[in-house]
């Protein structure tokens, strides 16, 4: 997806809509939090929030955060339905992320010398891309460049509304969108073939300050909810990709 956008360089439009949803992390279900979110940690340079049955890495305004969450089954051998591309300054910038990431317990996966970007993955089997620097549509973007999602265009329009995130890429089956103070894109793409996801390994985390009138706007903008936990309600956008959406 990256590859075919990467001489885009579009700016994000602050958005006019009004809207109570904080994004507070992209969520990853793996057997044992604590060491994923330590290598995570150490390679963005942020801090661990330990959790009852998870570890956060938390984000801040233009830097998306992670959570690690314990899993049921273990389908660590199943295809990722949301994977991260990091940015680099240089190729000496590239070389140094990609040495921090085997140090810190991660492995490459596949290297790609004609487009640049190398394929890694993290202790817990999800996987990441290490972007060529001068990559156009990743510039400004801050180090943790993109969260990239499976999906169809109806998601990427749903979060647009959603999130009042500006729409910053919008080409055939491929959407982007970013906060209006710029940072962390999220991206969606359909990718071909019928891949093996799973259950619910990678997901949305988010929070509203008024849960009942967002769950009411989040279903007139299309999302189906799916049940609750201890307060927080499991949903899908209009692609199937699933959320939570607690107390904020």
């Amino acid at each position: 997806m990256l590859a075919e956008r990467a001489s885009y360089s579009g700016e994000p439009r602050r958005s006019l809509l009004s809207v109570v949803l904080s994004l507070v992390a992209v969520s990853f279900e793996v057997q044992d939090p604590g060491p994923v979110a330590a290598f995570w940690a150490g390679l963005l340079g942020r801090d661990v929030v330990m959790e009852e049955a998870s570890a956060l890495v938390p984000g801040n305004d233009t830097q998306v955060g992670l959570r690690f969450v314990a899993a049921e089954v273990d389908e660590s051998n199943l295809s990722n339905r949301v994977h991260l591309h990091l940015t680099s300054t240089d190729l000496d910038d590239q070389h140094r992320t990609v040495t921090k990431a085997m140090e810190l317990g991660g492995r490459i996966v596949q290297e790609y010398p004609e487009e640049g970007h190398v394929v890694m993955s993290d202790p817990g089997r999800n996987e990441f891309c290490v972007i060529e620097p001068d990559n156009g549509y990743l510039a400004g973007t801050g180090y943790l460049g993109e969260v990239t999602c499976e999906g169809p265009p109806e998601s990427g329009r749903f979060w647009q509304e959603a999130l009042g995130w500006p729409l910053v890429w919008d080409r055939g089956v491929q959407t982007a969108i970013q906060s209006p103070d710029g940072g962390t894109k999220i991206s969606w793409d359909v990718r071909p073939g019928p891949p093996d996801y799973g259950s619910r390994r990678q997901w949305l985390d988010l929070t509203a300050s008024d849960l009942d009138s967002e769950l009411d706007r989040l279903a007139g903008l299309g999302a189906e909810e799916l049940g609750e936990t201890n307060g927080v309600v499991r949903l899908a956008d209009p692609g199937g990709n699933e959320f939570t959406l607690g107390p904020g």
